[in-house]
């Protein structure tokens, strides 16, 4: 078996709640532990910015993470970008093509594509 990476990890509904209540508190150990080292983008359709999306995962992790660590957010933070946009939509395609990336690592897609797509 390969050890092939993703280039990033994409969140559809980084907004809600599960995200609030887990994904946050998840990443946020990860990070602690070292090993988030991939971008995490988050898509949504709430009128969000990047820092309003790093202000909500502080929250989230204060509040069920046990506490902030404040390296390990500083790394979270820096991982988390914010695309706005209907996630069940046409323009998922179109949002994930504007996000920044290396040209020199390759796009690999293991995801199943939508019912219907």
């Amino acid at each position: 078996m390969s050890a092939e990476r993703s280039d990033s990890l994409v969140f559809f509904g980084i907004t809600g709640d599960l995200a609030y209540k887990k994904i946050f508190p998840a990443l946020h150990a990860m990070a602690r532990r070292g090993m988030l080292s991939l971008p995490v983008v988050g898509v949504a359709s709430s009128n969000y910015t990047r820092e309003g999306l790093i202000e909500r995962a502080r929250a989230s992790i204060q509040e069920h993470g046990g506490g902030v660590n404040e390296a390990a957010f500083a790394a979270l933070a820096k991982a988390l970008c914010y695309v706005q946009g209907d996630p069940q939509g046409a323009r998922r395609g179109e949002a994930a093509a504007s996000l920044p990336r290396d040209p020199a690592v390759p796009v690999r897609s293991r995801g199943r594509r939508p019912p219907g797509r």
